[in-house]
């Protein structure tokens, strides 16, 4: 009797709480016109669901996107604020956020200064190809479905003094470059909007290929001016029945991350992640993809019985890690409507070898 009452308390007194990892983000000098972004980490350090209901930015200029889901305790979610940098001079911007923590809001803040021409481009523009820069040489196009034409932005500054003319060369059939403007004065910023054909992809899943920015003409391919582009294109469940959804598999994970810590010396470090059907019906791994060559998987089975578990071990290969553009990671595609992806992160921590002796 007495446990069913403790049961019974701890349940009612199950609450959300939260921490922000910061509560000002700086975003430095960024270019007119040309919109800033600030994201802000929330973790959930209570004992049920946290969920974001709000977020009520200070003025037209700021538009916010956020985890709509419910964040379980111990879980993060992220809040990234978006300025439009439409005007020169400094600026200090606040967006109002309402949870289910409280009745009351909470409060973030960005500030920064937008110019009309950077001191350093270093920050904005780490990618050094010579006399042209970008912003950017990896483009991740997340979660697509069949129709879907989604587009993103390269910025690519010319350092030189003379006229540029960018122009991406190998681009696949389903992407399609739009140059903003066609041609880069000495010191200018320009665009380049890819959009993606979703029609056109090969397969369900991942599907990765690699574009290179000519920095001249008649510029050959190499890994120097070489931009990474990866598009993810998800199953569709639409019409599935209601009975259909309420058997369907389901997905849990031992862990959504994998931690390897160190690598040490070691050539290869190997951990592992239990999957789990929870559902009625079998669970199916459809696709089992990784990002870049530092990263193997192996699967002990692909179709999971409703109640059974096996293991996915992670393998992450030292002589190829460093040279990779994309963080460690794996992308599982799958029969679970709720879950159709799945990508999990590898952290793993590098140390520099000492130079062998002469």
């Amino acid at each position: 009797m007495w446990g069913a009452a403790c049961l019974t308390a701890g349940t009612l007194w199950a609450q959300p709480d939260l921490k922000v990892d910061r509560e000002v983000s700086n975003m430095g000098e960024i270019m007119f016109q040309m919109p800033g972004k600030a994201e802000f980490t929330i973790e959930n350090t209570g004992t049920s669901d946290l969920l974001i209901t709000d977020i009520h930015p200070s003025c037209g200029c700021t538009t916010v996107e956020w985890t709509k889901t419910p964040i379980p305790p111990g879980e993060l979610g992220k809040i990234e604020v978006l300025y439009d940098a439409q005007m020169l001079g400094v600026f200090q911007k606040d967006v109002e956020v309402y949870t289910n923590v409280s009745e009351e809001p909470f409060y973030l803040h960005i500030q920064g200064r937008v110019v009309s021409k950077l001191s350093n481009y270093e920050g904005l523009f780490p990618v050094d190809l010579g006399d042209v820069r970008l912003n950017t040489n990896n483009i991740e196009f997340d979660n697509v479905n069949k129709g879907d034409h989604p587009m993103i932005e390269l910025a690519v500054v010319n350092t030189s003094r003379s006229s540029y003319v960018p122009q991406l060369m190998h681009l696949p059939p389903y992407l399609e470059a739009r140059y903003l403007p066609e041609k880069l004065s000495g010191g200018r910023i320009g665009r380049i909007q890819l959009t993606l054909d979703s029609e056109r992809l090969q397969q369900m899943g991942l599907n990765q290929t690699s574009i290179y920015l000519a920095r001249k003409m008649g510029d050959q391919i190499g890994e120097e001016n070489e931009i990474l582009v990866s598009a993810v294109l998800l199953p569709d469940f639409s019409n599935l029945t209601k009975a259909e959804l309420e058997r369907a598999p389901k997905m849990v994970l031992s862990a959504d991350s994998l931690d390897l810590g160190k690598m040490g010396w070691r050539k290869k470090k190997t951990g592992v992640i239990t999957i789990e059907n929870r559902g009625k019906t079998p669970l199916e791994i459809r696709t089992i993809q990784v990002f870049n060559r530092a990263v193997n998987v192996s699967l002990g089975n692909r179709k999971i019985e409703a109640g059974e578990k096996t293991k996915l071990k992670i393998t992450i290969l030292d002589k190829y890690l460093l040279k990779a553009k994309n963080k460690p990671k794996v992308l599982l595609i799958t029969n679970d409507p709720e879950r159709p992806k799945i990508t999990i992160p590898v952290r793993i921590r590098t140390e520099v070898k000492p130079e062998a002796k002469k």
